[in-house]
């Protein structure tokens, strides 16, 4: 009986509960290492290599351990690849065609443990062609749903996270006007209208000691509070809009 080197490839997206004790990564390759042993009598042998991608998304094939166990499968060195679901090795259908490519160059073959089907049989593909093509309209319905979330929340005027600019806090989902930093962004409308050049505006803001927005990180670092550069001169002029930010006050004064 022929031998059949078998591969175990494990994934999750969040590197969320990576550090316990028994995490997903392991519930996976436990289930795939059983669905192999009991599957012995075909000749079935599992390797001893790991090939595991913790925090990693299956959107991409940029992956350090698929990498590997692709680059091992173009060397013959593995016959079958064994998953727990199909989404573990890729969510992406034009994806799977270009691995289902490679497999069939070296002659190899996949298998998921827990939707019973394998690469080496026409049904085995067709089945999953069809999962995938689910998968791939999930995924798309979803992305679709936090981009109208978004727009929803832009439309009320709610700040969408990311850097406050100059003249701002945060408050909540909302942005309040930081009177100290608005009169150095009115200042630098000022110049602006004095000077109608980017470059000369950040000189002279340099030269009279307006400084850019100083920013407490989580870890407690207080980075920005830097002299007035070009770049942050023209952000003055790009404060967030909506209802709930007050742009005019931040702004020009009335």
């Amino acid at each position: 009986m022929a031998r059949i080197r078998c591969a175990i490839y494990t994934r999750k997206s969040s590197e969320e509960g990576l550090d316990q004790d028994f995490n997903s990564l392991d519930a996976q390759r436990e289930a795939c290492e059983a669905y192999i042993a009991s599957q012995r009598h075909e000749g079935w042998v599992l390797l001893k290599a790991h090939y595991d991608d913790g925090g990693i998304s299956g959107g991409t094939l940029e992956r350090p351990a698929l990498q590997r166990l692709m680059a091992d499968v173009d060397a013959g060195m593995i016959d079958q690849i064994v998953v727990y679901k199909i989404d573990r090795l890729t969510r992406s259908l034009p994806d799977f065609a270009k691995l289902v490519d490679r497999l069939d160059a070296a002659q190899a073959s996949f298998v998921s443990v827990t939707q019973a089907f394998n690469t080496a049989t026409s049904m085995g593909r067709l089945t999953l062609n069809v999962l995938l093509s689910f998968a791939q309209f999930e995924r798309e319905v979803t992305a679709d749903r936090i981009r109208d979330k978004i727009a929803a929340s832009k439309k009320k005027g709610l700040w969408m996270c990311g850097y406050v600019p100059l003249g701002y806090d945060k408050a909540g989902r909302t942005l309040v006007i930081n009177e100290a930093e608005a009169r150095t962004v009115r200042k630098v409308f000022a110049l602006y209208d004095e000077h109608r050049a980017l470059n000369q505006v950040a000189r002279e803001a340099s030269r009279i000691g307006l400084r850019s927005k100083r920013y407490v990180t989580q870890s407690g670092n207080c980075p920005g509070g830097n002299v007035m550069s070009r770049g942050v001169a023209r952000t003055c002029g790009h404060a967030p809009r909506g209802r709930n930010t007050a742009r005019s006050g931040a702004t020009r004064s009335s």
